[in-house]
């Protein structure tokens, strides 16, 4: 898949000193194009006991509080009307807010030859202008006037995901694709409605962008120790990911 190779570090990314972290960067095309919500529903493919999952998402029809949801396994999604089914698997503070960029969807539109509307492929936020896969982890993303969200993690595809797309191979296209969209934290709460602007506060000076961290805990593990740099910016499971691998090199 093509991926959009948009990045807040181009040209057209805007560096104002002063900021606590040393800048702040906005880029006028950079929102969130849709906010996508989804009820249980029956799936085959769901290993969640009662074959119930939250993976069909659909634009919601107005804002949308946003609060962080507590630890995995008690904590479901962030987002006020969304559901998480498993949570074993999904959900959580560390896993609060799920964005994909809609330029991403695009190039998966034009290789499937079918079309993904937002909230197709289960995310929160379907985001315009903003390369959601070089976001570092730890990158923070003001939202609106109110809401502060953290880049966490990178999504991993399962057994549910690959039954919503229905396609031939697709955990593996997908991972090969490195492009998993974000996972994100709430640091601050807030509403978060269609059309808000995306402006990043804060961006590490590290290399760990939900890119590298995919490609790092699926076909490139030996990039795992690297990993470490973005400290306890990490999801707590990955963090022990790249510190066992570490701990055996």
């Amino acid at each position: 898949m093509q991926t959009s190779g948009r990045t807040t570090e181009h040209a057209d990314c805007d560096e104002i000193p002063g900021a606590g972290d040393g800048f702040r960067s906005t880029v006028r095309a950079m929102h969130v194009l849709s906010v996508n919500l989804g009820g249980p529903g029956h799936s085959d493919h769901t290993t969640q006991p009662e074959r119930v999952t939250g993976i069909d998402k659909r634009p919601a029809d107005g804002p949308v509080r946003v609060t962080a949801p507590g630890p995995k396994g008690a904590g479901g999604s962030a987002l006020a009307g969304d559901s998480v089914c498993d949570l074993r698997n999904h959900g959580g503070n560390d896993q609060a807010v799920y964005a994909f960029a809609r330029e991403d969807l695009d190039g998966w539109e034009t290789e499937l030859g079918r079309a993904l509307p937002a909230g197709f492929f289960g995310e929160n936020l379907t985001t315009a202008g903003l390369d959601v896969n070089a976001a570092r982890i730890g990158e923070r993303w003001r939202i609106g006037p109110e809401l502060l969200l953290e880049v966490s993690a990178a999504r991993t595809p399962c057994r549910t995901f690959a039954g919503r797309l229905g396609e031939r191979g697709w955990v593996k296209r997908f991972t090969r694709a490195a492009a998993p969209g974000a996972y994100l934290r709430v640091v601050q709460p807030g509403f978060v409605g269609a059309g808000d602007p995306v402006v990043v506060e804060h961006r590490p000076r590290h290399e760990v962008s939900v890119s590298f961290l995919f490609r790092a805990l699926t076909l490139e593990p030996e990039l795992l120790p690297r990993v470490l740099a973005a400290g306890d910016a990490l999801h707590p499971e990955d963090r022990a990911t790249a510190l066992r691998r570490t701990a055996v090199r």
